[in-house]
């Protein structure tokens, strides 16, 4: 395989839009067999969370420092919470997993990790249920794609 076509795939695994939903299939179109390009995007995917972790925890610390920023930031924080407290406290850390396990765009691991982030809770306990999350996405997604391709093969096969 390529060294270009691992590193669209990793990329892939990396960008908020695609996450795996969009490298295990098109590491498959590449020629990838379906177990390895499941396992590559689904463990660049789970290194998401504390990549955005840093990235959160760094720019958040330079930009509160400036009084517009910490008013809009406040504001927003405040607005998310009243709205989804009901939610956070009836489904905690197995709602972040969910949330993340349904394989769409904008239920991601950066979407969870944003959410856990801005919530206020556990680091760690949010990065495991991204991580579970992104396991069975994973899992879905290699499914979709496994039986799509065997009904396309399939298709090929009787034309």
């Amino acid at each position: 395989m390529p060294f270009s076509v691992i590193a669209t795939i990793v990329a892939l695994s990396f960008l908020p839009v695609s996450e795996l939903r969009g490298a295990i299939p098109y590491a498959v179109a590449k020629g990838m067999p379906l177990w390895e390009a499941a396992l590559l995007a689904t463990l660049c995917n789970m290194l998401v969370a504390p990549v955005a972790y840093i990235f959160l925890e760094t720019f958040h610390k330079l930009l509160y420092k400036w009084r517009w920023y910490a008013g809009v930031f406040d504001r927003f924080v405040e607005r998310s919470r009243a709205k989804v407290h009901e939610k956070v406290e009836r489904y905690g850390y197995l709602g972040i997993l969910l949330f993340v396990a349904v394989p769409l765009p904008v239920t991601g691991a950066w979407t969870g990790t944003l959410g856990g982030w801005i919530l206020g809770l556990s680091r760690r306990k949010t990065m495991l249920a991204v991580a579970g999350g992104v396991l069975v996405a994973g899992a879905v997604v290699t499914l979709v794609v496994g039986l799509g391709a065997e009904a396309w093969s399939f298709l090929i096969k009787k034309a």
